[in-house]
């Protein structure tokens, strides 16, 4: 465990490193080819990286901060696109580039602010309690119904990401005073997969998506296919990506050949995706609507259920998942170690 923890602070001085030549020397080469040109080094060393990592906890967020996130905002930044074309220094840009975040550009009010000063606050220690809750249930796995398996892999890899996600997140909104968008919307409440994948799932990826695939995808297609076209070839697009990313990420985590079953996963919900769109505003022109309990359900199971044929396999085949649960044991014994005699009893 130490060993690993050396590993990944070095991948960490390694990667700001690269963050601070993209911010003195990059940023000084006229926007295009040239400065995408610059960055490519950054690029390749990024994917590089995380190879330095073996444990689940620390190789997966990395890969995916760095190999996904980081790269494509260098990649926009190569033609001076937001957001780190419009940081005013190192320190924004190193954390706008490595973390993922994004800064709200105009902070937004409710009609309820009490109401938004504290639903987070109650909400994330709950989660903290129920993913706890989950990480013990699996003790009983031999003895659980593989549907119930699938609930606590669903429930464990939503809770999982966004207490990453809000942890990795906090130092920055605390020492900087960052104002930042949330990073999920509490996915549990989608009424359709646009809802789902559009505004409330994994929301750094979808603002890092639309600029670097969608918009570009369907400004092109529009003078050749329409716009009606060009917008699914767009969705079709973007969740292509996505599926490959996720293909790479799962390569990081296995470090076995990939099977391309994940990346089927996003084209299966690109397609449905784009399908959904088309029959909702056939439905809304008739003035037909389903209730949103009757679209949620139907939301979640065929998530749940596409998941388990797709999205799983790959994870649980190469022992991913095993290596995961070990890994929380692993890590509150390493706490353990590090802890006063003393405090370690009394615990």
């Amino acid at each position: 465990m130490d060993d690993e923890i050396q590993n990944f602070f070095k991948v960490w001085m390694i990667a700001t490193i690269c963050l601070c030549y993209c911010y003195y020397i990059s940023s000084r080469i006229p926007k295009g080819f040239f400065r995408l040109l610059s960055i490519l080094p950054v690029l390749f060393i990024f994917l590089t990286l995380p190879f330095s990592l073996h444990s689940f906890h620390l190789g997966g967020p990395t890969t995916f901060f760095l190999v996904w996130l980081s790269s494509f905002k260098l990649i926009l930044f190569s033609f001076n696109q937001p957001p780190l074309s419009l940081s005013p220094n190192i320190f924004h840009f190193i954390s706008i580039a490595s973390l993922p975040i994004k800064l709200k550009q105009q902070p937004t009010k409710t009609n309820n602010p009490k109401l938004d000063n504290h639903k987070k606050p109650i909400l994330l220690p709950l989660k903290v309690v129920l993913l706890a809750a989950i990480i013990r249930a699996y003790d009983y796995r031999e003895s659980m119904h593989s549907y119930m398996i699938l609930i606590l892999y669903c429930c464990h890899m939503y809770l999982g990401i966004e207490l990453v996600l809000a942890i990795a997140a906090a130092p920055v909104r605390t020492v900087f005073g960052f104002e930042i968008e949330p990073q999920f919307n509490e996915p549990y409440l989608s009424t359709s997969l646009q809802d789902f994948w559009g505004r409330r799932w994994n929301l750094m990826v979808t603002s890092i998506l639309r600029p670097t695939v969608y918009d570009p995808v369907r400004s092109v297609s529009n003078g050749v296919f329409g716009i009606t076209c060009a917008a699914r070839a767009a969705i079709l697009a973007t969740f292509l990506v996505s599926g490959l990313m996720h293909e790479l990420i799962y390569y990081y985590l296995s470090r076995v050949s990939p099977t391309w079953e994940v990346t089927w996963f996003f084209v299966l919900h690109g397609v449905c995706t784009a399908v959904e769109v088309a029959v909702k505003k056939v439905m809304i022109r008739r003035g037909w609507r389903l209730h949103p309990v009757v679209s949620g359900l139907l939301t979640l199971t065929f998530l749940a259920v596409s998941g388990n044929w797709l999205f799983f396999p790959q994870l649980v085949r190469n022992g991913v998942d095993k290596k995961a649960i070990r890994e929380y044991a692993i890590l509150v014994n390493f706490v353990r170690s590090k802890l006063p005699v003393n405090l370690v009893k009394s615990l």
